[in-house]
């Protein structure tokens, strides 16, 4: 089974090419870090399996889906199948990249043995699913409970992909050293992170960050 990894984070590409390494039904025949990169390497590469990271600082991975659908409408080979990898579990991420054509989404606490499971499963047909983002899905297609078309918030608005993820992580209680291993950055990394948050969203200290974030249910 060929897979093609993105991701703009080449230490953690490293550690999942390192986990797939493991799997004898396996081989990871490319990787990216940047959308045009990745679009270019999977049309040359045909995978069978695309693990897709969801936020990255050229578009993301619904750029990405976008441009692998371009290309197989223009004739290219067969599309390869999709499976967003990645820290956030917002319901507004996973519904954006099954929309755009993902058929799982898992988040990066996903084990390597769980995320060789499924990748077979995605490449068998089946649609895969961290607990509890499935239903994000179901509610959003069935329209029980459509994602409703965020207010304007200049203030959060104004932060950058990693700065909503930090953000996240701090409203959820880690600290900087657990949010550095957890997004594969350095602490220091984190901590500027932290700072230009606090500064955009007007808030004092980080516990009134994590009370303004959880008015907005950043969490």
């Amino acid at each position: 089974m060929r897979v093609f990894l993105v991701d703009d984070h080449a230490v953690f590409r490293s550690g999942v090419r390192a986990e797939l390494s493991r799997e004898a039904d396996m081989e990871v025949v490319g990787e990216a870090g940047a959308v045009g990169e990745a679009i270019t390497g999977i049309a040359t590469s045909g995978p069978d399996v695309v693990l897709l990271d969801v936020h990255m600082p050229d578009g993301g991975g619904v750029a990405v889906l976008q441009g692998i659908e371009k290309g197989n409408g223009n004739g290219g080979s067969k599309a390869p199948v999709c499976l967003a990898l990645s820290v956030s579990d917002a319901a507004e991420d996973v519904i954006a990249v099954i929309r755009a054509g993902a058929r799982g989404y898992v988040t990066k606490t996903i084990s390597g043995s769980e995320l060789a499971d499924g990748i077979r499963r995605v490449a068998g047909g089946d649609a895969v699913f961290s607990p509890r983002l499935a239903g994000f899905v179901l509610d959003s297609f069935t329209g029980r409970s459509p994602a409703p078309e965020p207010p304007l918030d200049p203030e959060l608005d104004s932060l950058t992909p990693r700065e909503l993820e930090v953000l996240r992580l701090l409203a959820r209680g880690y600290t900087y050293r657990e949010i550095a291993e957890s997004l594969f950055i350095s602490v220091k990394t984190v901590e500027t992170h932290a700072s230009n948050v606090l500064r955009k969203t007007q808030q004092s200290n980080r516990n009134a960050l994590t009370r303004w974030a959880h008015r907005r249910r950043i969490d």
